[in-house]
């Protein structure tokens, strides 16, 4: 009912908007005289398990609310991150799981285990970014709320969290809506949910669900027709039952199925480097174009059981929250980068994994003493991850046999572990006065986990690690008016030690070993900001300056990873026993544990220009540097410094640089994030009457990246700054029930090329020829393999999503 009472408040307001911090107008946009500018403005928010006004809370917190998901036409979750930022969300080429990145430092769930810099939660409940990061609907409100989290809820996490609240049923109202888009480049999108008060008051059910087509970021391969193709199916279905006024049931399930046909993106390696040797076919990154014959499929099934129970009674409310929820991912990736042979050489993944969660907590709903709130819990948690893959090595012909691939050598291999966290946690926040409020928790955390990496049937990894580890919050904030607040806030955090997986050498060194297996990371935050509210409640200001440091801190190296001399087996093409080892090279995006220092600065404005035109804007810059560190790299002269590379080295080569530890290490001091340190957003809108009772409006949403640099060991990897507009027009009903909009997203079809490889390289067996035929079997005798390596004239780049032009109709009835 939180999101229902304010999309009511929305509603009673001028055309401000409810997002960011602030509050746009529902649909319908008359407002009693009784509601004042600053009442119609408040957006209520849970960051601290309670209902408040987003300008009392002494942290910095980025509201989306369903009112503007609708009207800016956000369909991807990702699309979230353009009213946010330094937010960066983003989802894994091969359908593993995704990432949030905000704050100066990167996330990759690939390299960083289970436990994110930045926690996802759906109704409470922490849940995988991979579920979160699909086609949205039927969605309440989102909060990013950053800095420091974990003695408040769900897990510890040092960069933010982003909670998702999907609407509730209504108890009292039928109704229900129907939602579509489409555009000019492939998309077709259907949202619909209906609300029935099964016994009014008590009982209640909501259905929803979401139906989505569309070509992904539209690149295509130079040797097919096949567009690449995304298809969305999901639904849920929500309960609310209230048999007493003291007593409260909620449950849903959601199912999600996902389908994709895509190609890597890739571009010439001469469009940025002119003494490159030049491509077979020339493409550049606006082309959005890829050279794999076959493409990337994934295959997505997601199940989720989420379900709350809460008691209250003597001014006190006991909440107990579940969910259990499941994954299935299965997709092919091309292991031929370089596209040295004809076809596509695939490695096939299978991952399925299952998290189960519950937590209890105590806390007050009347101010103790009339100057206290407290909030007090137990968290439990369980997670088992497993995947099976099989990892391809090509052995290739001899040029005087053509040079195609004679066989490719699949090996099985297994990641499959558990983790198992359990903590308690608690609150306090002390009001003195009116004015000032002093507020403290802290969290104990237990967790224990075990992970083996098993490579054709033999366990060459097997770790378990058990943790004990208390981290804090605390805050005090000061009303120097009802319209001004000061505040400062501290916290730590603690992520458990990581595994990482994607080396599968059988005889790894120590020092590779030290880039796979890193100790817990620790993180200290120190922030202060301002919130203000003036010309009563028509002008918003905050503004937050932050300062983070971290221990053990995961730095994935990023693009195409570093190389490193890879031990593989080679088996009878018959029999498929080993027949021996052989070395080659390979690349992978290794991590080291290093220490971090963030500085950042954070702030918004809206303002309320006319009844019918409002302007808001929001910016964030943050920088995170690694304070001498060391990191796995490219050094194949051996000074020290990583390499700036142009092509993958000779196994040779590479041996007589690494020797025995089969990778380099270097220490360094450098940016921990590869991020643009600064971002703005803004948005406005203009509203006025239009014919027969219904409204207009123009709406625009701009948003402005700057400069930031890559890898350092990549010379061609920076980008430079730009921006996006998207524009919206239509015509709705003075009481919300439809909607006719027209967009145009990118307006100015800017293509900015945001992330580049090296070059693309393929590592081989190959054999030799030794000139003569067994006279037996009349076949050629050949010799080796030995390890080579490709390169190729192809870099994998990923571009800004293309421009569109679209419609968008909605209709609606009832309970909404």
């Amino acid at each position: 009912m939180r999101a229902f009472k304010q999309l009511m408040l929305c509603s009673a307001g001028l055309s401000g908007m409810c997002g960011l911090g602030w509050v746009a107008p529902a649909l319908a946009q008359e407002a009693p005289d009784a509601v004042s500018a600053n009442e119609a403005n408040v957006i209520i928010v849970q960051a601290r398990r309670r209902d408040e006004d987003v300008q009392d809370v002494p942290a910095v917190i980025d509201t989306v609310t369903a009112d503007e998901i609708g009207k800016l036409n956000l369909r991807d979750f990702k699309e979230v991150s353009t009213l946010a930022p330094g937010l960066q969300l983003d989802t894994n080429a091969n359908g593993i799981g995704g990432n949030a990145k905000m704050r100066g430092v990167n996330f990759d769930v690939n390299a960083s285990g289970n436990n994110p810099t930045v926690e996802f939660y759906m109704n409470d409940a922490p849940i995988t970014a991979g579920i979160v990061l699909q086609q949205m609907y039927d969605i309440g409100q989102i909060e990013v709320q950053r800095g420091p989290q974990g003695t408040l809820r769900g897990r510890a996490s040092p960069s933010g969290s982003i909670t998702v609240t999907t609407k509730k049923p209504d108890l009292y109202s039928l109704g229900g809506f129907v939602d579509m888009t489409a555009n000019d480049i492939g998309t077709q999108n259907i949202k619909a949910g209906l609300n029935i008060p099964v016994i009014e008051g008590i009982a209640a059910i909501r259905a929803a669900g979401v139906w989505d087509e569309n070509e992904l970021d539209r690149v295509r391969s130079i040797y097919t027709n096949r567009d690449p193709w995304s298809r969305t199916k999901s639904g849920r279905i929500s309960g609310l039952v209230t048999p007493t006024d003291w007593l409260r049931f909620e449950g849903m399930y959601q199912r999600l199925d996902r389908d994709q046909r895509s190609y890597d993106q890739i571009a010439s390696f001469s469009e940025v480097n002119p003494d490159a040797a030049p491509s077979p076919v020339y493409i550049s990154s606006k082309d959005r174009l890829s050279n794999y014959e076959s493409p990337r499929l994934v295959n997505q099934a997601f199940d989720v059981y989420n379900w709350r129970a809460e008691a209250s009674g003597w001014g006190q409310r006991l909440i107990y929250q579940g969910q259990y929820y499941t994954q299935k991912i299965h997709s092919t990736e091309n292991f031929d980068k370089g596209n040295a042979f004809a076809g596509n050489v695939d490695q096939i993944t299978d991952t399925r994994s299952t998290s189960e969660s519950h937590e209890v907590r105590l806390q007050n709903e009347a101010r103790l003493f009339g100057m206290v709130d407290y909030v007090a819990g137990f968290f439990d948690s369980h997670n088992k991850p497993h995947t099976d893959l099989t990892n391809p090595t090509i052995v290739a012909l001899p040029a005087a046999f053509g040079g195609g691939i004679a066989q490719v050598v699949q090996t099985p291999i297994t990641s499959q572990g558990k983790t198992h966290e359990q903590s308690i946690f608690g609150n306090l926040t002390v009001h003195i006065g009116d004015a000032t409020e002093i507020s403290g928790g802290a969290r104990h955390i237990d967790y224990k986990d075990e992970s083996q990496l098993i490579v054709n049937g033999a366990t060459i990894s097997n770790n378990a690690q058990k943790a004990k580890k208390w981290i804090y919050s605390g805050s005090i904030k000061h009303n120097f008016t009802p319209d001004l607040m000061i505040y400062a806030a501290t916290g730590s955090s603690w992520r458990p030690g990581i595994n990482v997986v994607g080396d599968f050498n059988i005889t790894p060194s120590p020092l590779e070993n030290s880039f796979l297996h890193l100790p817990a990371e620790t993180s200290e935050s120190y922030e202060i900001g301002l919130k203000s509210t003036l010309m009563d409640g028509r002008l918003r200001f905050n503004l937050t300056g932050y300062h983070q440091k971290f221990k053990n801190y995961p730095y994935r190296v990023p693009g195409s990873g570093v190389f490193y001399v890879n031990t593989v087996a080679l088996r009878d093409p018959t029999t498929g026993a080993v027949t021996g080892l052989a070395q080659q090279v390979n690349n992978f995006n290794f991590v080291g544990a290093v220490p971090v220092e963030v500085n950042g600065v954070e702030g918004d404005v809206s303002f309320d220009i006319t009844q019918g035109w409002t302007l808001n804007a929001s910016a964030s810059y943050s920088l995170g540097k690694i304070k001498g560190g060391s990191v796995p790299c490219n050094d194949l002269d051996g000074d020290g410094v990583p390499d700036a590379t142009t092509s993958a080295p000779s196994l040779a080569d590479l041996q007589a640089a690494v020797g025995a530890n089969n990778i380099a290490a270097c220490n360094v001091s450098q940016r921990a994030s590869f991020m643009a340190p600064f971002s703005a957003t803004v948005q406005s809108e203009y509203s006025f009457p239009a014919f027969g009772g219904n409204d207009a409006y123009l709406r625009g949403l701009l948003t402005y990246t700057g400069k930031s640099q890559g890898d350092p060991g990549n010379a061609w990897d920076d980008v430079s700054d730009y921006a996006l507009l998207n524009l919206f027009a239509g015509l709705r009903s003075g009481d919300g029930a439809w909607e006719i909009g027209l967009y145009a997203k990118n307006v100015f079809d800017t293509t900015k090329t945001l992330t580049r490889t090296n070059p693309l390289f393929t590592a081989y067996q190959q054999l030799g020829f030794a000139g003569q035929f067994n006279p037996a079997t009349g076949r050629p005798v050949f010799t080796g393999p030995t390890g080579a390596t490709a390169t190729s004239t192809y870099t994998g780049v990923t571009t800004t999503a293309p421009r569109e032009f679209g419609i968008n109709v909605r209709y609606a009835f009832g309970s909404r």
